[in-house]
């Protein structure tokens, strides 16, 4: 079933259509949109209508034909749990089953949640027994992009969580950087308001935590020194031509919070787990693409570092823009992953 990832982000929509054929994939369309100041809050959308208006505008760009949609969900508005259950069950009794016990687990009223799971493998030491994963949103975080997706003349097929998404593209990664299987790898997706750490070790997430920080902190210090609009500020900071004191004065500084910020959300994952190191940081998000940024972080915290590009193995459709593709596709993980639901 082929599936458009759509990733709904903070300040922009992002749109891609992937193809394969045998282990190879293919790039057919892709789109990056803007959305209006504060469509989306946190990860929320408080615009619908302004957000429709953003995927209608990917959509037209990237003039692809497919009407049926993967989105996502932020890690933040989920609750997951790993339940045991016996094995012999089909999918209605697990279902029935954990309806029952839900309340258990989650904080809600049942009515006010969506509920699914995923039967994950059989819990070692106890035969008979697997393990199930129950992950449960509110509705209306669920329904507030359902409406926006179908507003935008769309059918939502697959509704994901992020961290899985990102999990998913990052299994290309993996096998691009050659990196070790049970490696332990964290990767740090930058985008314009928040900051994602997701940890994967043998190719699973085992950490995920969102942090207010991103990109729009630089936006925000270049219009207040320059005196210029949003959208020209926003501009500048991709394509230069900003005064001689920038570097020193805003670049420089906000490339040290960015560091700061790696480091704060590692040492968390460290003080809330047993690891105390990871083997390598892939730097994803937008913010991720500046000059020298991933070598900054290399150097400053001494562990291997690279920029996420899912596509480095991919063969591009002629109608998709090669050099806009390759400078967004640090931005292009969560949309990534959700394309990939398509060959599921």
């Amino acid at each position: 079933m082929a599936l458009l990832g759509l990733d709904i982000s903070s300040t922009t929509v992002k749109l891609l259509e992937l193809s394969r054929t045998g282990d190879s994939y293919r790039v057919e369309s892709y789109s990056v949109a803007s959305l209006p100041q504060d469509a989306v809050v946190e990860k929320a959308i408080s615009d619908i209508d302004g957000v429709a208006n953003g995927i209608r505008s990917v959509l037209a760009q990237s003039r692809s034909k497919l009407k049926l949609v993967a989105a996502a969900v932020a890690g933040s508005a989920v609750i997951t749990k790993l339940v045991q259950m016996p094995a012999g069950l089909s999918e209605e009794e697990m279902e029935t089953q954990l309806t029952l016990e839900a309340d258990q687990y989650i904080p809600y009223p049942l009515e006010e949640v969506a509920l699914d799971f995923e039967v994950q493998g059989p819990v070692p030491g106890r035969d008979g027994m697997v393990e199930v994963l129950l992950a449960a949103c509110r509705r209306e975080t669920i329904d507030a992009r359902v409406e926006a997706i179908e507003n935008a003349g769309l059918e939502p097929k697959v509704m994901d969580v992020e961290a899985y998404a990102m999990e998913r593209a990052y299994g290309l990664i993996r096998e691009n950087l050659a990196l070790d299987e049970g490696a332990v790898v964290a990767v740090v997706d930058i985008g314009a308001t928040m900051t994602t750490l997701s940890v994967l070790a043998n190719g699973q997430t085992i950490y995920t935590r969102e942090q207010l920080f991103g990109g729009k902190q630089l936006t925000d210090e270049i219009m207040r020194r320059y005196g210029l609009p949003l959208e020209e500020a926003g501009l500048a900071k991709k394509q230069g031509g900003l005064p001689d004191d920038y570097e020193d004065e805003l670049l420089n500084p906000f490339r040290d919070a960015v560091v700061q910020q790696v480091t704060r959300s590692l040492q968390l994952f460290f003080s809330s787990s047993q690891y105390n190191d990871v083997d390598f940081i892939i730097m994803a998000g937008g913010v991720s693409y500046m000059d020298g940024l991933v070598e900054l972080v290399q150097d400053r915290l001494g562990t291997p570092a690279a920029m996420a590009n899912p596509f480095a193995e991919m063969s591009i459709s002629p109608r998709v823009n090669a050099v806009a593709l390759g400078s967004d596709a640090p931005a292009m993980m969560i949309a990534c992953g959700l394309a990939l639901r398509s060959f599921d």
